[in-house]
């Protein structure tokens, strides 16, 4: 309808005629800019995925992934931020079933079929290494912790002056937990004598290693190691190892079994007389399942320690503090607490900080974000950058024992802090006492 038509019917009632006239013009302009209006696309939904060994001989590493990702879950209910939108999350959750190629087919379907925009993985070398290498074969941003450093960094063929692109890493060192046994051990008088038992695979490579692992550095500090050399996972004989460990008069017992080896072990050497004052063990004394599977004899034995209730850090999502993130825990599921609870939730906190400062959804552009990752999380400070390689940022370790008593059959006090003094301790190592 023209500007003077309108104005001749000012002051004047319309006929049928022309108000049918003046409607269709009105409606046909109405569609016409609605043609014309640009749309708004819906913001995409971004695909995180999570790989861990759910079963199998390493599913105890695993035993807090259904509270975790409830939570997390939870709290990304309206969305997660993304430079300064904010887009559905999904979390496509796959198990390792504590295989190594099982890991790597289920990276490769997360990469291939799933499109996800980043990838977490965590507990071992044997879960974290082949996911980390599917990622950074196919340029995948991928956030890896629960393994030590080095079996991780130098077993993919990682070099120091190069490092990777896509695949970054948050934990600690062997460099670190020789160190806190070492200062554990020298609470108990011993005649220094350690018996070492290292399985064939990544952790036991590595720490067993000549060069870069327990030997030389215990030689330099006055230990004497016997290794009996590698032996396969799920062995069900030791018979071997206990003879050469007696023969030597070894009593302090170290290395990094999975959890159901060492409780064979273990029960294999008190039938054979085969008892040390000292037993540290990696890996297979983290959790609670794994010494109460121990019965009686697991009053005394000692771990590395990566996370406590103690632990003087709070989470960069939610502000809970370590203790209650832990309390949490115990009361939605009935079970006492477990290392992996926090770093389980670091992982997607590191994830929502890597996002939230990306300002493009394309993989070049979170991987860049994730490189200049500097948060203060649940399990201590992760910035990479000034770690010992260009993909690794270290996170603080301390000794802990296995004790009789309190709320639970056996409660984790840590007594070794020299790497990290603002962890709080209960008391220094202890000789085991063993019933006759």
């Amino acid at each position: 309808m023209g500007e003077g038509m309108a104005r001749k019917m000012i002051g004047r009632r319309m006929s049928r005629r022309e108000f049918a006239k003046a409607g269709a013009g009105a409606a046909l302009a109405a569609v016409t800019a609605a043609a014309w209006r640009p749309a708004i696309a819906a913001p995409r939904t971004i695909k995180i995925g999570y790989v861990t060994p759910r079963t199998g001989p390493l599913a105890a590493f695993a035993e807090a992934d259904v509270f975790v990702i409830t939570e997390i879950r939870k709290h990304f209910a309206k969305g997660i931020r993304v430079g300064a939108t904010s887009h559905p999350l999904e979390i496509i959750v796959k198990d390792s079933q504590s295989n190594p190629n099982r890991a790597a087919d289920v990276a490769a379907d997360l990469i291939v079929k799933d499109k996800v925009d980043l990838m977490l993985v965590a507990s071992t070398p044997e879960t974290t290494n082949p996911v980390s290498d599917q990622c950074e074969l196919n340029e995948v941003p991928c956030i890896s912790t629960v393994a030590p450093w080095q079996p991780w960094f130098f077993t993919r063929g990682g070099k120091p002056e190069t490092g990777f692109n896509w695949t970054y890493h948050f934990f600690w060192g062997l460099e670190d937990i020789i160190g806190v046994f070492a200062d554990m051990w020298n609470s108990v008088a011993t005649n220094k004598v350690v018996a070492g038992l290292w399985p064939n695979d990544g952790d036991g490579n590595a720490w067993g290693d000549a060069k870069i692992g327990f030997p030389p550095v215990l030689a330099k500090n006055g230990y004497r190691v016997i290794d009996p050399g590698r032996y396969q996972n799920l062995t069900n004989d030791y018979s071997a190892q206990i003879a050469a460990y007696k023969r030597g008069e070894a009593e302090i017992l170290t290395g990094v079994p999975i959890p159901p080896d060492f409780t064979t072990f273990w029960n294999q050497g008190m039938q054979q007389g085969f008892r040390p004052k000292v037993a540290t063990v990696g890996k297979a004394l983290l959790f609670p399942v794994a010494v109460e599977a121990l019965g009686d004899t697991g009053n005394g034995v000692s771990s590395e320690v990566w996370w406590t209730p103690n632990h003087p850090f709070s989470s960069s999502l939610t502000k809970q503090s370590a203790m209650d993130l832990s309390q949490a825990y115990e009361a939605a599921l009935g079970k006492q607490w477990t290392q992996p609870i926090g770093f389980a939730h670091a992982l997607f906190e590191v994830a929502a900080d890597v996002l939230g400062r990306t300002q493009d959804l394309k993989r070049e552009a979170i991987r860049d974000s994730l490189a200049a990752t500097k948060i203060n999380s649940i399990v201590g400070p992760i910035a990479w950058g000034a770690g010992p390689v260009k993909n690794v940022s270290k996170t603080p370790l301390v000794g802990g024992q296995w004790r009789r008593g309190g709320k639970h059959k056996y409660e984790l006090a840590v007594v070794s802090n020299n790497a990290a003094p603002g962890i709080p301790t209960q008391g220094r190592l202890e000789p085991i006492e063993y019933k006759s």
